[in-house]
């Protein structure tokens, strides 16, 4: 069973997502929120595999409830996806930083959300080819930051070539096809990628690999 969190201060949008969800067999909300402090402490009482968030909200707005789930220990399994009507914004960018696991647009279709719940909950990051290349578009212009490339010299030549894969949207099943090993050892090369990074999940993955030049625009 995936256990959701909804996390939205309009409740008329909570409770459409909430009859979507409660349909399916395999997903249960928790618990609903209206900001972001409330969102951190229904976290840490249920636990949730999946918090959808809204970007901007009274009292403490997504990112920085996202920043702060991100940055306790004790929630480490919970991945956070952000939901917008603003599309790929500063917004959105600002919220891949501080450890989404992606973002939604609130107009998704239903299926589409569906879809993105239960990949959130695997640990898959909601970033499509198309997206990351306009994220890379976003980066290539930008001065990296100061650490953005602590932990690259500890990649093994395959690990480099996995994060690249999964910079490009590929998941590991395809990435496994791609590199012409199994889905298991590409797995295990995006997760010790990962922890060589410090990355908490493959959408932070992907944003130090755009920050600190592993992947460029031609890469794309």
């Amino acid at each position: 069973m995936i256990r959701v969190l909804l996390v939205d201060d309009q409740p008329l949008l909570r409770s459409g997502f909430r009859a979507l969800l409660d349909l399916e067999a395999d997903i249960e909300v928790v618990a609903e929120g209206a900001d972001g402090r409330e969102a951190l402490a229904l976290a840490r009482e249920h636990l949730p595999d999946v918090v959808l968030i809204d970007v901007r909200m009274p009292v403490v707005d997504g990112i920085e409830a996202t920043r702060r789930i991100a940055a306790d220990p004790s929630l480490s399994g919970v991945r956070v996806v952000i939901l917008t009507n603003y599309g790929l914004d500063e917004y959105v960018f600002n919220g891949l930083r501080a450890g989404a696991a992606g973002f939604l647009v609130k107009d998704i279709v239903p299926e589409d959300l569906l879809h993105a719940v239960r990949v959130a909950a695997r640990g898959d990051a909601l970033l499509a080819p198309a997206i990351t290349r306009r994220l890379i578009d976003r980066f290539v212009a930008q001065p990296l930051g100061g650490d953005a490339g602590a932990g690259l010299a500890e990649l093994t030549a395959r690990e480099r070539e996995a994060v690249l894969l999964v910079a490009r949207g590929l998941s590991n099943d395809q990435i496994a096809a791609r590199m012409v090993i199994s889905p298991m050892t590409a797995k295990t090369h995006v997760n010790r990628a990962m922890t060589k990074l410090h990355a908490r999940d493959r959408a932070q993955l992907v944003i130090l690999a755009y920050e600190s030049g592993l992947v460029t625009r031609r890469d794309s």
